[in-house]
């Protein structure tokens, strides 16, 4: 969506309370930044007063409501001091990242609480977003907000290319392999916090490195929080990535997210998603292979209770020949939740013999809990394999009566056959830190009644 096409002629409720005008100014007047990215915001900011508020009304948001969400309940996230109560809340989980991967970048409510270990980094750098533009701002003019994420896709992109203040910056020079995986931590405490991080990878010709992002919320007694994000991925001719992006924030977080992944001739990315938080959630990823030969590997996996809500959009978008694809999303729904995974390859007219892939499977763990799937194929080239599908199914009674008849218990039953579901798509992720900590996510939330029904499936 253009800012030419979707002109609205009333300002946008973004603009309210936290996010007036005058709040923008206030908040200009307190960066230290160039002029090139104070600009940046501007044109931002004059977006998110022109486009239009999403609705019911339109297609991308049909089955997502959020008439509830109020953003003038929010303003900008503060630079500040964080609290040492604040600190220890995500020390755990800062601790087992620490011992997995090299090293990392801490971010708490939108302020750098650590910074990695450049002795472990080599001659790559990561950095968070603030420093980066310091140190090296002609690399980041060149990809922050271009050709990946535009603020003038919707008034959520312009908000968050106005306001965002945090985030990480992980660049790779040519022909620089980085053996030992990075990761980035970044986390919300207490209620009514904003974070408006964006993840900027670069890696250049020939380069390769892994990147693990986790999410966590911690202390929230009520009230709500807002993560309004961006993920921007360069990968460049011959590159290598892998990229994890674990998204667990709390139940009172509205979690908005807008990611894409470029890549280029002969470079290969495995994306790897974690949807298991936040109240509700909307989140566009997409990756574009630009590139003759470039390859990419999506896989998913979300597992939702209580009331969530959590809409992934994924796209598949082939501009190149030769290019392959394949896309594996599994979700696992309990209680009143609800999953929406609307998914889109699209093969342009000149990406001859384009191999793409896209499947999305619903385990259905409650009478009121809801899947929607929906696969999508745009094909212009005539010479193609493109293929997509989707299941939807329930726990089935004869699996679970032929294990109890073996003494096996109920709820150990259900957690062995959820563990199966989830299996196949564990198995293609290469970092065994990341598969544990899924596992044990969706092990965490499980936590089964007796209230299950007999498999029903359809293919899409």
């Amino acid at each position: 969506m253009s800012s030419s096409s979707a002109l609205s002629t009333s300002p946008s409720p973004v603009l309210a309370g936290g996010f007036s005008e005058s709040a923008f100014e206030a908040f200009l007047a307190q960066r230290n930044e160039p002029e090139w990215l104070l600009q940046r915001r501007r044109e931002a900011f004059d977006l998110a007063r022109s486009l239009p508020w999403p609705t019911s009304r339109d297609e991308e948001w049909r089955r997502t409501d959020i008439r509830s969400f109020k953003p003038g309940a929010f303003a900008p996230p503060i630079t500040g001091e964080v609290s040492a109560a604040d600190r220890a809340s995500l020390e755990p989980l800062w601790t087992s990242l620490s011992a997995h991967y090299a090293t990392g970048v801490e971010q708490i409510n939108g302020n750098v609480v650590r910074s990695a270990d450049e002795t472990k980094t080599g001659s790559a750098m990561l950095l968070d977003l603030a420093t980066a533009i310091k140190l090296c701002p002609e690399l980041i003019q060149k990809y922050f907000l271009t050709d990946a994420v535009r603020p003038d896709t919707d008034a959520l992109s312009a908000l968050h290319a106005a306001f965002c203040t945090s985030g990480v910056v992980l660049y790779v020079p040519k022909g620089v392999k980085v053996e030992a995986p990075l990761f980035s931590l970044v986390g919300m405490t207490g209620s009514g916090n904003v974070d408006f991080d964006h993840t900027l990878v670069i890696l250049e010709e020939g380069a390769e490195a892994t990147l693990v992002r986790e999410t966590s919320s911690t202390g929230r007694a009520e009230g709500q929080a807002l993560h309004c994000g961006a993920i921007e991925l360069f990968v460049a001719p011959t590159a290598n990535l892998t990229f994890v992006n674990v998204q667990n924030w709390d139940e009172s977080t509205w979690h908005f997210s807008r990611e894409r992944a470029l890549i280029g001739r002969d470079a290969q990315i495995q994306w790897t998603v974690g949807g298991l938080g936040s109240r509700l959630a909307k989140v566009n990823q997409e990756v574009a292979l630009t590139g003759q030969g470039a390859s990419a590997q999506v896989n998913g996996v979300m597992f939702t209770t209580g009331k969530q809500h959590l809409a992934y959009f994924t796209r598949q978008d082939h501009m190149a020949p030769h290019t392959r694809s394949d896309l594996l999303y599994k979700g696992g729904l309990k209680d009143k939740s609800r999953v929406v995974w609307k998914g889109m390859i699209r093969v342009e007219k000149d990406a001859q013999k384009t191999d793409a892939y896209q499947k999305n499977d619903n385990l259905i763990l409650s009478d009121t809990a809801r899947g929607d799937s929906i696969p999508g194929l745009e094909i212009e080239a005539n010479d193609v394999r493109c293929t997509h599908g989707a299941t939807a199914g329930r726990v089935d009674e004869e699996m679970i009566f032929y294990a109890q008849a073996r003494g096996v218990s109920r709820e150990t039953a259900v957690r062995l056959i959820v563990e199966g579901f989830f299996a196949n798509v564990y198995d293609r992720i290469t970092l065994e830190p990341v598969r544990e900590t899924l596992r044990r996510a969706v092990a965490e939330k499980l936590h089964l009644g007796d209230s299950l029904t007999l498999t029903t499936e359809v293919d899409a």
